[in-house]
């Protein structure tokens, strides 16, 4: 069945967009979550479109739901902070701008099953010798991630260099709005129970 959705919204280039909104408006309304169920007359498309899925945040656009279907067992999704060079490294980049990690991650983990095969199916980066990083932002993420998956091997930390060097082979770079410190993370994907 969500493969059908999916084929559906990507596949077919349904638009989700609003009636008379401006980008600003639109990113305003997607972070508050407060949508309206159709757009007529819509400024970007003469399409009149449904905008809501069941069961699938509107956080998630239609790019990275796309990314995230065509994803196989073992494959990487990295969730970049702002100031990640993903456009520079990353053979595919997603565009979440002004989103926080910790949302797009309650977003995307009913979605997404992690990897059972590997010890750490989650990395993030860690400190530059002499650096420090914030523990409530891994503390945060876990949180998001433990509402869909509630037993979470430790996060895996790995050296900022390594991380380009797999963010490079990762699937996909989705670039975000987030702007706290070694704020990125490695996702690795499992296989989707039938």
């Amino acid at each position: 069945m969500l493969q059908k959705v999916i084929q559906s919204l990507v596949f077919k280039n349904i638009h989700l967009l609003f009636a008379n909104l401006s980008k600003t408006e639109y990113q305003m309304h997607l972070l508050s979550g407060n949508f309206p169920r159709s757009s007529e007359n819509c400024k970007f498309t003469e399409q009149k479109t449904g905008i809501m899925l069941k069961g699938i945040s509107p956080l998630i656009s239609p790019d990275l739901l796309n990314v995230m279907a065509r994803m196989g067992h073992g494959d990487e999704l990295v969730l970049a902070d702002a100031h990640f060079p993903g456009e520079s490294i990353a053979k595919r980049v997603v565009r979440a701008d002004g989103l926080r990690i910790a949302d797009l991650l309650e977003a995307i983990m009913p979605l997404f099953e992690l990897d059972s095969y590997v010890p750490h199916p989650l990395i993030m980066m860690e400190p530059v010798p002499g650096d420090s990083l914030d523990p409530g932002v891994e503390i945060s993420y876990l949180e998001r991630i433990m509402k869909e998956v509630p037993v979470v091997p430790p996060v895996k930390r790995i050296d900022r260099f390594a991380f380009y060097e797999r963010a490079a082979k990762a699937f996909a770079v989705v670039m975000t709005g987030e702007i706290a410190k070694y704020g990125n993370i490695i996702l690795i994907k499992g296989v989707t129970p039938m």
